[in-house]
């Protein structure tokens, strides 16, 4: 059997993983996936990533790409051939990776928030940081899109890839929370394009299941410390 000169090292859980899996499946790459466990890190994963030793990192012929949306622009970079990931035109391109970085600087770390606040107050102003974030992301979402189905226009495109890795764990956080905050009456256009990115052939099977997210969640949990009293 001939091995895959593309290998990704990742775990199913992981929306940075998940970016990675999408962008090769929009370019119909075969790759071998890789799964590290809870709680270790592999060999290959410390030699292939020595500067901050964690998931993703794609192998493309014995050499190591780090970081999610670096991989991603790689994988456009690399297999051309391919539908387009990222905008064409330089100023869309500066503005999708603005909201990418926003994601990743602002608004999942909101998220995450939410469940580590302690009291009421701090419960609150986590809530409504997170769903400012969203709130701004569906006016984003009207802009950029200019009435077509994705951030990227007919398809999914680099911003769509950002931020659909997280719709999974937008659901735990529902789920756990037991608010709503994707929904046609708050966010109308981000409800819709949730459904659509989801059910796209290069996001569906790698999209986690809510319920096995939720125990994952759990689990995490375990590995985490305390927090202080």
């Amino acid at each position: 059997m001939v091995k895959s000169d593309v290998k990704v090292l990742g775990a199913w859980p992981s929306p940075f993983v998940m970016r990675a899996r999408i962008a090769l499946n929009i370019k119909s790459v075969d790759y071998e996936f890789l799964e590290e466990t809870l709680g270790s890190k592999s060999e290959l994963l410390l030699k292939s990533n020595p500067i901050h030793k964690k998931i993703p990192v794609l192998i493309h012929q014995d050499k190591p790409v780090c970081e999610s949306l670096i991989i991603v622009h790689y994988v456009d970079e690399v297999w051309s051939s391919g539908p387009s990931i990222l905008p064409s035109d330089p100023y869309d391109r500066a503005i999708a990776r603005f909201w990418a970085a926003y994601l990743d600087e602002k608004w999942f770390p909101s998220m995450r928030g939410m469940a580590s606040a302690q009291g009421e107050e701090a419960k609150k102003a986590a809530v409504d940081q997170f769903v400012e974030g969203l709130n701004l992301m569906e006016d984003a979402y009207v802009k950029l899109s200019k009435g077509k189905p994705f951030f990227g226009g007919d398809k999914i495109g680099y911003l769509d890839i950002a931020f659909g890795c997280f719709l999974a764990w937008l659901r735990v956080t529902e789920k756990t929370s037991g608010m709503k905050f994707l929904d046609e009456a708050r966010t109308p256009h981000l409800a819709k394009w949730a459904v659509s990115f989801c059910a796209d052939p290069a996001v569906k099977d790698v999209m986690p299941e809510t319920e096995k997210l939720a125990e994952f969640a759990k689990l995490l949990a375990k590995f985490k410390p305390a927090p202080p009293k």
